[in-house]
């Protein structure tokens, strides 16, 4: 593991911030690079096992702390625009160009990442040969009524760091020591969603539902089934409205949010290297 920063550029939201990147390499020459987009409140850095697997099956996985986590400036629980977590990953991907050139690229994105990793395919999807995304926000976990989308609104712009949500830390896993790492690890943010990040939250939303239709890279999109943090919901309307040709949608029975973290992390892992496994094959 190698870590490392990016600074947002002129222009950004967040121009001017640091962003702590981490790398892990594989022994020998990689396959294939994995950009990885973390979920909200947490860091790259819990995601060391997943990127153990994978430089075990020869990929290089390169990962960046959004605005306001982990490592990276910013402040928890607020964002100026949802953009600068995009900003951040064109970062990243303009790192992975420098340093590995035409390598095959992959992306894969978890929970609030899975949202950024959908909105940056309907940017840039050429940059990669295909992409996985894990327990993606693309609907809200509960409907949202007219009156709670107007109050939010309100806030954002006259109270933008007001906390408005708590995430319920026990959803993450069934498996007590994650929940107990989660909620003692100092880079995990603990307070509220701020009234912007909420606004910001729902117009990405909607602007990844809005986009699907434009992606037609091969998706892999994985959710467990018990999940009460990001809707599983979201994960089957991004599926129906893809028009990738090669996608596959796989729902965990009873599996909660963090799948990589579950007890059965090692299967959903096996399925998540078997999807690259077999794209990158096909372009080398």
């Amino acid at each position: 593991m190698t870590t490392r920063a990016v600074t947002l550029p002129t222009g950004s939201a967040g121009a001017g911030a640091k962003l702590h990147v981490t790398h892990w390499l594989p022994e020998g020459r990689p396959r294939a690079i994995v950009l990885l987009a973390h979920g909200y409140a947490e860091h790259a850095g819990r995601y060391a096992h997943v990127a153990q697997r994978l430089t075990q099956a020869g990929y290089a996985v390169y990962a960046v702390d959004h605005w306001g986590h982990g490592r990276s400036d910013g402040e928890g629980g607020y964002v100026p625009r949802f953009s600068a977590y995009l900003d951040g990953m064109a970062e990243l991907l303009t790192l992975v160009e420098i340093n590995h050139g035409d390598t095959p690229r992959l992306l894969l994105g978890h929970s609030m990442g899975g949202l950024i990793a959908t909105l940056f395919l309907i940017e840039r999807q050429q940059a990669f040969v295909a992409a996985a995304v894990s327990g993606p926000a693309i609907l809200p976990a509960q409907p949202l009524s007219r009156f709670t989308v107007w109050i939010s609104r309100f806030l954002s712009r006259f109270f933008p760091r007001l906390g408005v949500l708590s995430l319920d830390a026990n959803g993450v896993s069934r498996d007590p020591a994650v929940v107990e790492a989660y909620k003692a690890d100092p880079l995990v943010y603990g307070g509220k969603i701020g009234a912007r990040l909420g606004k910001e939250f729902m117009d990405a939303m909607a602007a990844a539902q809005a986009g699907a239709p434009t992606i037609r890279l091969p998706l892999l999109i994985q959710h467990g089934e018990a999940d009460r943090l990001t809707a599983p919901a979201g994960s089957r309307y991004l599926f129906d409205h893809v028009a990738s040709a090669d996608k596959h949608l796989e729902i965990y029975p009873g599996l909660f949010h963090e799948i990589y973290n579950e007890p059965e992390r090692d299967a959903v892992l096996d399925d998540l290297i078997g999807w690259f496994d077999a794209h990158v094959a096909r372009v080398q």
